[in-house]
């Protein structure tokens, strides 16, 4: 499938039930929803909680995924601290139907500009697809190198960049990093204003339980004529009065769209605050959709 004509792309939850088990009757209808609004979907990534899944589980949910019957291109996690664990996840990734990866800079040891290069290009090396890096400094504590960016724009199998620093300037230095690579946003409500500095689209959480609503609001962003930026800025950042993916993860539940909002510890339900406050956020885009569509 053609990735790079997909402008959005939702890093999918990863439904529990009620015991901590994968929710595969929930993850169905989450995929199918995306696949309705013609979302590619990112599976395995830090809102689908995979880094408290095991690997054998894993691979029973990216098989899960593979296998739904979709139009939409899928695209894969890769995020850790061990290399050799990294490179075998890499290679295993590369004998199954998926289109693109996420690799994001590695978490907790803060490497500086070479050892982030280093890490970089060993898993590019390794892979067989195009691979989009991920800058989260939230949740890494370390921004991704822009001089290993640089050394790494010519790779083959360099695609694109997730930047999700919240910053306009750090993105618009991310841009020119890129070369001919993409970037695009990795915070829903600052899509505007990177759309502005060549954002070619949006990885979102939002677009889990608003997958059409999000979808259009990525078009109007990228076509530049959102009349309302200030209600999806505000809509985005209640899916954030918590760690993510537990707002999302609640308010699915919440309207139905999964079974429960189980997450894996040390994340959990019971630290969800201001539901007022996401139930009137819900409401606000459902109100902005219906006025739009």
């Amino acid at each position: 499938m053609d990735i790079n004509s997909t402008p959005l792309w939702t890093a999918v939850i990863t439904p529990m039930k009620e015991n901590g088990s994968v929710d595969y009757e929930s993850l169905e209808q989450v995929l199918k929803a995306q696949d309705e609004a013609g979302n590619g979907i990112l599976i395995l990534g830090s809102t689908g909680e995979a880094l408290n899944i095991d690997d054998d589980e894993a691979k029973e949910v990216l098989n899960f995924a593979i296998a739904y019957k979709k139009q939409v291109p899928l695209m894969c996690g890769i995020g850790g601290i061990n290399l050799s664990r990294m490179r075998s996840w890499t290679e295993y990734l590369n004998t199954l139907e998926i289109d693109c990866y996420l690799v994001v800079t590695p978490l907790y040891a803060k490497p500086g500009d070479e050892g982030q290069y280093q890490w970089f290009k060993d898993i590019l090396d390794h892979s067989t697809k195009p691979c989009m890096l991920y800058n989260v400094p939230g949740r890494t504590g370390k921004e991704m190198s822009i001089k290993a960016v640089e050394k790494l724009n010519t790779h083959p199998n360099f695609w694109a960049i997730k930047e999700a620093s919240g910053s306009v300037e750090k993105f618009k230095s991310y841009v020119k990093a890129a070369g001919f690579g993409r970037v695009y946003s990795g915070d829903d409500g600052m899509l505007p204003q990177y759309a502005k500095h060549g954002a070619k689209g949006l990885v979102s959480v939002a677009s889990n339980v608003w997958p059409k609503e999000t979808n259009l609001y990525t078009r109007k962003c990228l076509e530049q004529n959102l009349d309302d930026q200030a209600l999806w800025e505000k809509a985005a950042d209640t899916l954030f009065v918590a760690s993510n993916p537990i707002p999302v993860k609640w308010l699915m539940a919440e309207v139905g769209q999964i079974a429960t909002p189980t997450l894996r510890a040390p994340l959990t339900h019971v630290d969800m605050v201001k539901t007022a406050e996401i139930l009137a956020a819900n409401e606000a885009v459902t109100q902005w959709f219906k006025k739009n569509s």
